[in-house]
C-alpha cells in the first residue's frame, strides 16, 4: 500500500467512523481464524516475528539481526516465511535459482544471512526446515497465524506512525486491535527516533536502522531513488543524511515489482540528470538480475539501544 488514508492517523475522524462496521468484520474474522488455529507445538522453539500495522514496520531488519544473534549463539537458525508476493505455495526451500516472483522478495534477502523456507501452511514450512536441521525457527510476519505455538512473540512497532488511530482496517491501519495483538507478545521492539506511548507493561526495547558501512562514498552523489517499502519516505530520508544530492525520487507500493518498461524510464531520468539509480535491499531483490548490477543499493541494520532484555528472552529458549 503506497499511500495510506490519512485519517488512518486521525483521531475520530468522520471516514473513518463510517467505516467502523467493515472494521468490525474484519476484526472478527482474524480472531475466528486465530480462535480455530491449530497452535501445534513443534519440537525447536518457534521465535514469531510480526506486528499489528498493516504493511512495513521494520520486521525484516528484526528477523536479520534474530539470525545473525542465534549464529553467534552457535544455533542453526532457519527462517520460515509466507513468501508474499511469490507464486510458490511450498513448502519449499530457497535457492539462488529462486526469483523474486517465486518466493518473494523478503526471502531472496534474507537467504543472505540464513536458509530460508517458504510455505504459505506454516506447519509444512516448519517440519520442512526440521529436516534441514533447523534447532530454532524464526516465523516471519506470523502474530496474526495460528498454525504455530510461539516460544517468544515480538511484536514490531514503527515508532512515527505507532498504531495510527487505534482502529482495525479499514477504519484504520491496523490488523486487529492493539490490546489484542499485544495480548500475545512478549516483547515489543520499537524502530524510529520518534517516541511512543503504549499502555501495556510488555517489554520494550528501542532500535533504529543504521545504514552499514560498505565503503561506499554517499557525501555528493546525486542520486534518482526508488523504493517500494512500507515507508519510503523514511529510505529517502537516510539516504540525504548519508549527504547524497537527491535529484528526484519514486515511490512504488509495498512489494510491487517495478516493470523493466518503468525501469528503463528511470535509468532514462537518472542519465538525463546525470544521477545514479539508488534502492533498497529489498528493492533490488525484486530486480531483475540484469538490473542488479546498474542500481546502487543501501543495506542497512538494526541497532537496539540497549540488547540485554533481547539477550535474556533468547538465552531462555534453550
Amino acid at each position: 500500500m503506497n499511500h495510506p488514508p490519512k485519517f488512518w492517523y486521525k483521531r475520530n475522524s468522520f471516514r473513518s467512523t463510517l467505516l467502523l462496521p467493515l472494521s468490525w468484520l474484519y476484526g472478527g474474522a482474524t480472531m475466528l481464524r486465530l480462535y480455530l488455529g491449530t497452535h501445534k507445538k513443534i519440537d525447536v522453539p518457534v521465535i514469531c516475528v510480526g506486528n499489528i500495522n498493516m504493511g512495513g514496520t521494520g520486521k525484516t531488519p528484526v528477523v536479520i539481526d534474530l539470525v545473525l544473534r542465534l549464529l553467534e549463539m552457535g544455533k542453526k537458525p532457519i527462517v520460515v516465511s509466507r513468501g508474499y508476493g511469490g507464486s510458490y505455495q511450498g513448502p519449499i526451500m530457497v535457492s539462488s535459482e529462486h526469483t523474486a516472483d517465486d518466493v518473494g522478495d523478503e526471502p531472496i534477502l534474507l537467504t543472505g544471512f540464513s536458509e530460508v523456507c517458504v510455505s504459505r501452511n506454516r506447519i509444512d514450512g516448519a517440519n520442512m526446515a526440521l529436516s534441514q536441521g533447523a534447532d530454532i525457527i524464526i516465523l516471519d510476519d506470523g502474530l496474526q497465524n495460528p498454525d504455530l505455538l510461539y516460544d517468544l512473540t515480538i511484536t514490531v512497532v514503527d515508532k512515527k506512525i505507532g498504531f495510527g488511530n487505534h482502529r482495525v482496517f479499514p477504519a484504520g491501519p491496523l490488523r486487529e486491535s492493539v490490546t489484542r495483538g499485544l495480548a500475545r507478545t512478549d516483547l515489543i521492539i520499537g524502530i524510529g527516533e520518534n517516541y511512543i506511548d503504549i499502555e501495556n507493561n510488555l517489554p520494550f526495547i528501542d532500535g533504529f536502522l543504521k545504514p552499514l558501512e560498505t565503503g561506499m562514498e554517499w557525501g555528493g552523489l546525486r542520486s534518482l531513488a526508488f523504493a517500494g517499502i512500507g515507508q519510503p519516505k523514511k529510505f529517502f530520508s537516510t539516504l540525504k543524511t548519508l549527504g547524497a544530492e537527491i535529484v528526484a525520487t519514486r515511490e512504488f507500493g509495498d512489494h510491487q515489482k517495478i516493470p523493466t518498461s518503468m525501469l528503463k524510464r528511470l535509468e532514462a531520468e537518472a542519465l538525463a540528470n546525470n544521477a545514479q539509480l539508488v534502492t533498497t535491499e529489498k528493492d533490488a531483490a525484486r530486480l531483475p538480475k540484469e538490473w542488479q548490477q546498474k542500481v546502487l543499493t543501501l543495506p542497512v541494520r538494526l541497532e537496539l539501544n540497549d540488547d540485554k532484555v533481547l539477550t535474556g528472552f533468547l538465552n531462555k529458549l534453550f
